[in-house]
């Protein structure tokens, strides 16, 4: 009996604005002296009110989906050696993060997916994170075809795109790469490492500037063997470019 008295006090829950005024709207679409003018605008607003509440859980999944992913490990490497020099970094593989998010969206009603567009050389990636409940976000970049390390044309695409699809998804979802436990024996030449690689790509692109004049004022053969003590002054200069061009 005590626990039918529970029970019984325990209060109903309290249903959410956007589902009152949602269930409202569904009363009103079944009475027939609501005339069509007013029904119409109920249904705009009931259209807004749903997007309002897929929005909001959408933002809710993402949250909680986040706090449970961790760090993504860069457990893999790339080390060779060409005519141009010594090329070796680390970086976190599609299917390692794949592994990491996957059943944490999944789990969460978000799921991914990825469109793709060329233009001339630049290669745009954009990632759609969505939401069981219909809402989605977009976000989009875009780089320079990968020539390095003696690629061929296929390959420059490809490496491009796959790198736009790990960095487009881990944006989306805000998450951060951590470097394994050996990454400190990598970059030993002092270069600048691939993150920082690919801003200098994207800021290139994005400024328009001239790759030629760009390499020989800081006296390299190809951006990748910029020194890393060079990036930030590399950085700033490009940035100063864009600043003028928008001026």
């Amino acid at each position: 009996m005590a626990e039918l008295a529970k029970i019984e006090q325990t209060p109903a829950p309290v249903m959410s604005e956007t589902a009152a005024l949602i269930s409202m709207i569904e009363r009103a679409a079944v009475n027939p002296s609501v005339d069509v003018e007013k029904f119409a605008r109920l249904l705009d607003l009931r259209e807004r009110a749903e997007a309002s509440f897929a929005r909001k859980a959408f933002n809710s999944a993402v949250a909680l989906a986040k706090s449970a992913i961790g760090p993504i490990v860069k457990d893999k490497a790339v080390d060779f050696t060409t005519q141009k020099g010594r090329t070796n970094y680390r970086y976190e593989g599609f299917d390692t993060i794949a592994r990491a998010v996957d059943p944490i969206l999944n789990a969460n009603g978000l799921s991914y997916r990825f469109r793709a567009a060329q233009d001339g050389n630049k290669v745009a990636v954009t990632c759609v994170l969505a939401h069981r409940d219909g809402y989605s976000e977009e976000t989009t970049l875009s780089v320079c075809e990968d020539h390095s390390g003696n690629k061929n044309a296929i390959q420059a695409i490809g490496s491009a795109a796959t790198y736009l699809q790990r960095y487009t998804l881990k944006l989306a979802l805000g998450l951060a790469a951590s470097l394994d436990d050996d990454a400190q024996a990598f970059n030993h030449d002092g270069w600048v490492n691939e993150e920082q690689l690919q801003e200098l790509r994207q800021l290139i692109v994005s400024v328009d500037a001239d790759l030629p004049k760009f390499l020989r004022y800081f006296r390299v053969e190809t951006l990748d063997k910029l020194p890393s003590a060079k990036f930030e002054g590399a950085v700033k200069m490009l940035k100063a470019k864009g600043a003028r061009s928008d001026g």
